[in-house]
């Protein structure tokens, strides 16, 4: 078993536990309510991770950035459409779905077969590059959703006064 294999499956483990810490992660946030703050931070620290792109190893052709832009797009289509909201006491929740653990799932079990299809043509340096920028074009997406569902109740709420 050679060093990439290894790394693959490494990989892959650490996927699977990021998943379950994202479902309990999920799980919490969903007894709060939502916030700017809430819905604008994690796309911000996410965007560190951008640098990644300064290093050759990471850069990505232009179809690549493409590919990965659509799978995003279609990734976080399955976000907004299965994320729902409840009012409770004034405030604005996510409402907890029985569906979200299975969607992360699903979404990780595609990640990990995508991976070892593009693993055969295209670097591990590129594979990372093209799953960063589509996990962040789908959380993206999804927060600005949710900001927009966050200012529509915000402002329901001002005009029922």
């Amino acid at each position: 078993m050679n060093i990439e294999n290894i790394l693959f499956i490494f990989a892959s483990i650490m996927a699977v536990f990021m998943g379950i810490g994202a479902i309990v992660v999920r799980q919490k946030a969903a007894k709060r309510p939502l916030t700017m703050k809430k819905i604008l931070i994690p796309p911000i620290m996410m965007s560190t991770g951008a640098l990644m792109y300064v290093f050759p190893y990471f850069r990505l052709t232009l179809t690549e950035i493409g590919e990965s832009i659509v799978m995003g797009i279609i990734f976080s289509v399955v976000l907004v459409v299965t994320t729902k909201y409840e009012e409770k006491n004034g405030e604005l929740y996510v409402k907890q779905s029985k569906l979200f653990p299975l969607i992360l799932v699903t979404l990780l079990a595609l990640r990990i077969i995508l991976k070892s299809i593009l693993s055969m043509s295209i670097s591990p340096g590129e594979i990372g590059g093209m799953f960063f920028l589509l996990a962040f074009v789908m959380i993206v997406i999804w927060r600005l959703s949710m900001y927009i569902n966050l200012k529509s109740f915000k402002k329901q709420q001002i005009s029922s006064f």
